[in-house]
């Protein structure tokens, strides 16, 4: 899809990137930048910084950044058409028709037939339920006491016992088999073409935006597989996906309930609980705690309670520890799951029993605990080291400590005497020393240097382009000495030629320069990074002006000995050696 430059930079300058960004980031002014905690990784110290100057946003931590339209990008999962939308609704500006390439055209043109199949389909399967020959999935649906205004919210439907005619019906409507292939929706085989789900009632699977991209079927009676998903096309990625998120998003709760499956999702909104969401048919991924983090700080796992239920927890917690997520394990027992228990116990006791909700951590150890026989000496003391190598996990002390104390307190352990096996355990492993640089072979050590040398030029170039976008008055300063065809890189050269020639046109539009890189996610990232080398490197002492001045000398110095490596005519030569003499008597006065 394309849209004209100069649309795409109206829509970016008329969304200042500190409001949009200050809508789902708390941020807090620190010099002329702001700076807030990044929620696309873990961290308990402010590194993401948002640049009112360059209007871009970057993270000292993880390497995120951009401009307020990749911001939207990557938080809420839109492609670039999707968000360029969403803020030239905001901003109030009418985007013009789309210009398409012939493979964007197609490949558009099929994911919109493909949502308008599913649509289609999840009204069919809405349909039947609610014919005579659906009275089997109604009736399973009010056994299960589900109302008739949650069976018309999630769209819940029922796929007839014959075998086709979905399919005939989605024809009949136009569609050939050539597209309907790739829905997901039916089998084609060379005995003739059959309809994926049958005898099922219907889950349909939504996207965050309320668009059908998939189904889940359970099947009436006690054929197998029980539960059976649309395999994954082009609009379906199960692991990219939660079941209820297009609901769960806009609860008002700071947490969200995770959970097993479509009945428990719909039972606990059904009952009030409107921010529990379910993974489909899968286990628990890295994407999944990535897109809950979205809306979320809190997940309070509501898995089942037997044995299948824990496993998953135990597999689902260190995912959303990795994304920053605090999470918490409810107790359902003596019930096997959320449906079973509010059925039994009803609402009230359901919201007390997430109030009671167990660390996960704690939950870990009491599952830890299930492997040993407490009875046994012997087994105690191991269980004893197992649980000190695990608080092992926590890397700062003070953090360490407290979960020390909790442990200690929930299974009755004296507090010094863990502490002191912590600790002991923590030396013996402290203790393991890496082999010395100096016994590495000499390929490798040699290889290190030139990579660390490459490294530090290309840090100088960053750390230019940053200064240089920050003060454009330097340009003056460095005018003559160093030019676009001093960045020798190639991706740094095309940047390098942007920013000296916006200089020259008038100004330096850092923000707008990353668009011409929104294709190429690997080049878009590190042009990022190109503007943002380090924004505590300022220029208002003496020391960091002599800083300046050696950063700027390297990255000539470095482009003439590439010049002499590639030089082939004596008179080149030549002038370069006098350009490199030239340069140990050059000073560069930056006041």
């Amino acid at each position: 899809m394309y849209y004209p430059e100069d649309v795409i930079e109206e829509v970016r300058t008329r969304n200042d990137i500190v409001d949009v960004i200050s809508g789902y980031v708390k941020l807090q002014k620190k010099g002329s930048n702001y700076f807030g905690l990044c929620p696309f990784h873990n961290e308990k110290s402010p590194s993401f910084s948002v640049s009112p100057q360059k209007q871009m946003y970057y993270c000292f931590g993880c390497g995120a950044g951009g401009n307020v339209i990749t911001f939207v990008m990557e938080y809420e999962n839109y492609t670039f058409p999707e968000a360029l939308k969403v803020l030239a609704d905001r901003a109030g500006v009418k985007l013009p028709e789309v210009e398409y390439s012939r493979e964007e055209r197609a490949r558009a043109d099929k994911r919109s037939t493909l949502l308008e199949i599913n649509k289609l389909a999840a009204n069919y399967f809405y349909y039947q339920l609610h014919q005579p020959q659906g009275k089997i999935g109604y009736d399973y649906f009010k056994k299960r006491e589900l109302s008739d205004e949650t069976i018309r919210r999630f769209g819940l439907g029922f796929a007839n016992k014959t075998s086709n005619d979905l399919y005939q019906y989605l024809r009949a409507k136009g569609y050939g088999d050539e597209i309907l292939k790739d829905t997901g929706l039916v089998t084609m085989e060379e005995r003739g073409t059959y309809d994926k789900f049958w005898n099922r009632v219907m889950f349909p699977i939504m996207d965050v935006n309320n668009r059908v991209i998939g189904f889940g079927g359970r099947v009436m009676g006690d054929g197998t597989p029980k539960y059976l998903n649309s395999p994954e096309t082009m609009i379906f990625d199960k692991s990219r996906n939660l079941y209820g998120l297009n609901y769960a998003r806009t609860s008002r709760e700071k947490y969200m309930l995770a959970c097993e499956g479509y009945m428990d999702v719909i039972a606990m909104h059904q009952a009030g609980f409107t921010n529990a969401v379910a993974s489909l048919g899968t286990a628990f991924t890295t994407q999944h705690a990535a897109l809950l983090k979205r809306y979320t700080d809190t997940v309070i796992l509501t898995y089942d309670s037997d044995g299948a239920g824990v496993k998953a927890a135990l597999r689902a917690i260190p995912i959303l520890k990795e994304a920053g997520i605090s999470t918490r394990v409810l107790n359902l027992k003596p019930y096997k799951d959320p449906d079973e228990f509010i059925k039994n116990l009803g609402p009230e006791a359901f919201r007390e029993r997430i109030e009671q909700a167990q660390n996960s951590f704690l939950f870990e150890i009491d599952v830890l605990k299930r492997d040993y026989q407490m009875d046994d000496p012997e087994q105690r003391t191991r269980f004893q080291n197992a649980v000190a190598r695990k608080l092992l996990e926590f890397p700062e002390a003070m953090e360490r400590d407290n979960y020390i104390r909790a442990v200690a307190q929930a299974q009755f352990l004296p507090y010094e005497d863990l502490k002191r096996l912590v600790n002991r355990l923590g030396s013996q492993l402290g203790g393991r020393v890496p082999a010395p640089e100096s016994r590495a072979p000499m390929e490798e050590r040699e290889a290190k240097k030139k990579k660390e040398k490459d490294g530090g030029i290309r840090r100088s170039q960053r750390l230019l382009l940053t200064w240089l976008i920050e003060k454009p008055e330097l340009f003056d300063k460095i005018a003559g000495i160093v030019g676009p065809e001093d960045f020798r890189e190639p991706l740094y050269h095309e940047v390098a030629q942007m920013v000296f020639e916006s200089h020259k046109n008038g100004s330096v539009n850092p923000a707008g320069i990353l668009n011409h890189f929104i294709n190429d996610e690997e080049q878009y990232k590190e042009v990022a990074a190109l503007f943002h080398a380090d924004l505590k490197e300022s220029l208002n002492n003496e020391e960091q002006k002599k800083a300046l001045s050696e950063t700027v000398l390297k990255v000539r110095r470095s482009s003439l000995d590439e010049a002499m490596r590639t030089a082939t005519d004596i008179g080149q030569i030549q002038q370069i050696i006098k350009e490199q003499a030239a340069l140990k008597t050059l000073k560069i006065t930056i006041d």
